[in-house]
């Protein structure tokens, strides 16, 4: 089917114009993922084959559909053809759990694709660039209050700032973006109608405590971070999701459906299967 194309939108941070979001739909869960990974791959080695371009910054996803693309990547006959030592992963999103914990995006994604590279020798570890976990001992994160939680979310997000600041200068920009979507119209960890979906400022990313969907602490890159990157792309499949990508693809920028804010300046790319969208016109 061909792609649907909307008309652009503007950044909430700065007003500069963002690409129009084009709405690819697939037949199955599996199609979206096999497409994902190409495009991943392609404009990757896209990036690293032109002029000036050193290196090649990627936010990955967690949750059911990010971490499939990842282990589908790992498996694509094209992934030897790209310089992997020249690609840095970040993340969109974090649970804030300690590092060993089965919900870290960070140890799906590890074991789905970035420990393999690793290990072959592609993907140097350093870059690497997880979100700080949850260094705190059981039992003060059993005894925290919302303050203590909100005071260690934060500063982890504020590391990540600083990481991102560090490698990619003072205002960074990452290439690739890619995010799910959850059935209540959430991404990263950016929820409807809570305080970080609505930051405009000059917080990169930020501390989450009070997640609808558990864990409840999480930090995650906000919509100005985000809507800076040259190409986001959103991946959905499932029924469960038909009712917020309807909703997504009818507005823009809407804090009651924070997926809307996904755009980013070169690209805008939904990618659906065809269970996820049939209320896409």
């Amino acid at each position: 089917m061909a792609p649907q194309i909307q008309h652009a939108t503007r950044s909430l941070a700065t007003g500069a114009a963002l690409a129009p979001r084009v709405v690819v739909r697939y037949s199955d869960e599996e199609a979206v993922a096999y497409a994902a990974a190409n495009r991943i791959i392609l404009t990757i080695a896209d990036i690293l084959a032109t002029p000036g371009h050193d290196r090649a910054d990627i936010a990955v996803t967690g949750g059911g559909d990010g971490i499939h693309v990842l282990e589908v990547m790992g498996v694509n006959p094209l992934l030897e053809s790209v310089d992997w030592s020249r690609v840095h992963f970040w993340w969109g999103d974090e649970r804030f759990v300690p590092a060993d914990d089965d919900d870290r995006n960070a140890k799906q994604a590890r074991e789905g694709l970035l420990d393999s590279l690793v290990s072959r020798g592609l993907l140097p570890e350093a870059n690497i660039h997880e979100m700080p976990a949850d260094a705190r001992n059981a039992k003060e994160r059993e005894t925290a209050s919302d303050e203590d939680n909100q005071a260690a979310a934060d500063a982890s997000a504020a590391l990540y700032q600083e990481e991102l600041v560090a490698n990619l200068g003072p205002n960074p920009r990452l290439d690739i973006a890619l995010f799910g979507v959850g059935p209540d119209g959430h991404f990263a960890s950016l929820f409807p109608g809570h305080e970080e979906v609505k930051i405009v400022d000059a917080r990169l990313a930020c501390g989450v405590i009070n997640s609808p969907k558990p864990p409840s602490l999480r930090v995650s890159l906000t919509v100005p971070m985000i809507q800076r990157s040259h190409h986001v792309w959103v991946i959905a499949s499932s029924d469960r999701k038909k009712d917020a990508i309807t909703a997504a693809l009818g507005t823009v920028n809407d804090p009651m459906v924070p997926v809307s804010h996904a755009a980013g300046t070169d690209s805008t790319v939904w990618m659906v299967d065809r269970v996820a969208s049939p209320s896409v016109k």
